[in-house]
């Protein structure tokens, strides 16, 4: 009896486990979108860059492959000024938020939410026009030329290239100007959400370790701010490589990005292959720095 009673089954048999569903019905309407409105226009875009013909004549499928080549060869100084341009933007709107997002999240108290509307406002105005607003603040007879012209600015900017004399406009400097103002709010969000989930213990407990303030700063504040960082960084550097609206209303045919490349070739020169390849050259260009970026961010999960 002993015998039959160790070999008796234990209680009722455990029930199958049935399939959760429930994750994969709350990511379909996502995937959904992607596929949709990503991954669809990209093979369209990609299959388009390989046709030949004319808009009179049609376009046919050919596979010519060779015209990313001479996409490349023709028109890589704008692709490289585009990520440079992008580039020396987002680190400027990198230490303009910093500090503003770090004032607004630890200091500014009551007003914190009145200072967050500030900076999302600019939204409620479209680009266009707060991008030529920028033409009237860097007029050559406006107070912030003639200011910059009485302190030597335009001097020092000369001697770096970034205006070719003494005016702001048509520059450059007024391109990537444009560039930081447009895309600043997306960089101070992203930190402002960060740093806001900081305790501020771990600061003090820095400086009970005898750690100076710019020690608490790099060793706590700015590891802990990290994926902000990194997450503002992407949200300013992409837009901004393939802005075209900036290059056409504040800079010169010196200044022209791959952007405005790209606008030109879809509804002016109508060269829809050329077109194709070089906005796939871009996105391809951007996915590589991007990742390489993260990766060498350490912040693998917000990619």
């Amino acid at each position: 009896m002993a015998e039959l009673a160790v070999l008796a089954p234990h209680g009722p048999p455990a029930p199958r486990r049935r399939a959760n569903w429930v994750p994969y019905a709350l990511l379909a309407p996502g995937l959904l979108w992607l596929v949709v409105f990503f991954v669809a226009p990209m093979v369209t875009l990609f299959s388009q860059s390989l046709q030949e013909g004319s808009v009179e004549a049609g376009y046919t499928f050919t596979g010519n492959i060779s015209i990313y080549a001479d996409a490349l060869q023709k028109y890589w100084p704008q692709l490289l000024r585009s990520v440079l341009y992008a580039g020396t933007a987002t680190v400027i709107a990198l230490l303009l938020a910093y500090p503003l997002a770090y004032y607004i999240a630890q200091k500014a108290g009551r007003w914190k939410n009145l200072m967050l509307v500030l900076v999302v406002a600019p939204f409620f105005t479209s680009f266009l026009i707060r991008t030529l607003a920028w033409r009237t603040i860097l007029s050559d007879t406006g107070p912030v030329a003639e200011f910059a012209r009485a302190t030597g600015i335009t001097d020092v900017l000369q001697a770096l290239t970034l205006t070719a004399n003494d005016s702001l406009l048509s520059s450059k400097f007024a391109v990537i100007a444009g560039l930081t103002y447009n895309f600043l709010p997306f960089m101070i969000l992203p930190l402002y959400s960060s740093l806001d989930r900081l305790d501020p213990r771990l600061v003090e407990a820095a400086g009970d370790l005898y750690a100076t303030p710019w020690e608490g700063f790099r060793r706590v504040t700015w590891p802990l701010s990290l994926p902000g960082v990194v997450a503002g960084t992407l949200l300013t550097f992409i837009p901004a490589t393939g802005d075209f609206i900036n290059s056409r209303l504040l800079g010169n045919t010196q200044t022209v990005m791959i952007g405005q490349v790209i606008d030109s070739q879809f509804l002016r020169v109508l060269d829809y292959p050329l077109a194709a390849a070089l906005s796939f050259i871009l996105l391809l260009m951007i996915l590589v720095l991007v990742s390489t970026y993260v990766r060498r961010a350490g912040t693998e999960e917000l990619v």
